[in-house]
C-alpha cells in the first residue's frame, strides 16, 4: 500500500491526525505524522528565527532519515506552503502531493495569500498578543468546529505559531511540478482557501470536497481517510 506523511498546519502538531491514522492503517497504509519545529511537542524549540525554510527542512530531513519513497505527502492549511517546498526539493521521493484546504505555494509569503481582512487580523494579533513574532491560535469556531467534544480536545493542544513562517517567501526551482497534485476542499466554513481550490481546478488537478469545517482531520476523519485512501489508490494505479 502507500506511505503517507501528514503535515499539520498552524498551531497544530502531529497529534491532530490521531483520528485519521488508524483508519488509514486499517487499509494497509504506512502513516507518519511529524510535528514542525516550534509547535506542540516541539514547542520548546520555538524562536523568532523559525521560518518557512525550517519547516521545509523538518519534512525533507524526516523523509530522508526514514528513507521514505513513493510518499503521498499531505499538507493542511499553512502546510501547503511546506509541502510545495518539500516537493520542490524531493520530487523523486514523492508519489503525490495533496493540499487539504491549504495554500498552494507559488513563491509568495503565506500572509500575502490570505484575504486582506484575515491577513489584517493575523498582523494585529501578532503585535497585540504574540510579542511581535508569534501568531496566537485563532478561535476554532471561526474554523468551523462546533462540537463541544472537538473543541475540548483541540483547544488545550494548540500552540502559538512562528510568525516568520508566514512572512518568508517560498523559494522554488520548479521541481514540484513533477509531483502529481490533488486538492481537497473543506466546504462547511468561511472557505478562506476556496481560491486555491479554483486554481487547482483550472490547472486540471484532481479536486475533491468534504462537507465539514477546516479541521477535517478532527471533524470528519472517516470521510478524510476515505478521500486520502482513494487518491493513493488512484496514484498507484
Amino acid at each position: 500500500m502507500s506511505t503517507f506523511v501528514l503535515i499539520s498546519g498552524a498551531w497544530h502538531g502531529g497529534w491532530c491526525w490521531q483520528r485519521v491514522v488508524p483508519r488509514l492503517q486499517k487499509s494497509g497504509h504506512e502513516v507518519h505524522t511529524p510535528t514542525l519545529t516550534g509547535l506542540s511537542d516541539r514547542a520548546h524549540l520555538v524562536a523568532p528565527s523559525v521560518g518557512l525554510d525550517t519547516h521545509i527542512d523538518d519534512v525533507v530531513n524526516y523523509i530522508q532519515a526514514y528513507d521514505l519513497t513513493e510518499v503521498v505527502l499531505v499538507g493542511h492549511s499553512y502546510a501547503g506552503q511546506v509541502i510545495t517546498g518539500v516537493a520542490d526539493q524531493l520530487p523523486e521521493r514523492l508519489a503525490r502531493r495533496v493540499y487539504l484546504d491549504a495554500f498552494i505555494g507559488d513563491g509568495r509569503p503565506a500572509i500575502e495569500l490570505l484575504p486582506e481582512q484575515v491577513a489584517h487580523h493575523y498582523r494585529e494579533s501578532v503585535q497585540d498578543s504574540g510579542f511581535g513574532w508569534l501568531i496566537p491560535p485563532r478561535p476554532l469556531e471561526k474554523l468551523g468546529v462546533t462540537e463541544e467534544r472537538d473543541l475540548n480536545w483541540l483547544t488545550p493542544r494548540l500552540t502559538p505559531h512562528p510568525w516568520k513562517t508566514y512572512t518568508d517567501p517560498l523559494t522554488l526551482r520548479g521541481s514540484a511540478d513533477a509531483v502529481q497534485p490533488a486538492y481537497v476542499e473543506c466546504t462547511d466554513w468561511m472557505r478562506v482557501f476556496r481560491p486555491f481550490r479554483e486554481q487547482a481546478k483550472e490547472a486540471g488537478w484532481e479536486v475533491r470536497e468534504i462537507a465539514t469545517g477546516h479541521e477535517a482531520m478532527v471533524t470528519a476523519p472517516d470521510e478524510l481517510a476515505e478521500v486520502l485512501h482513494d487518491l493513493a489508490e488512484q496514484t498507484r494505479a
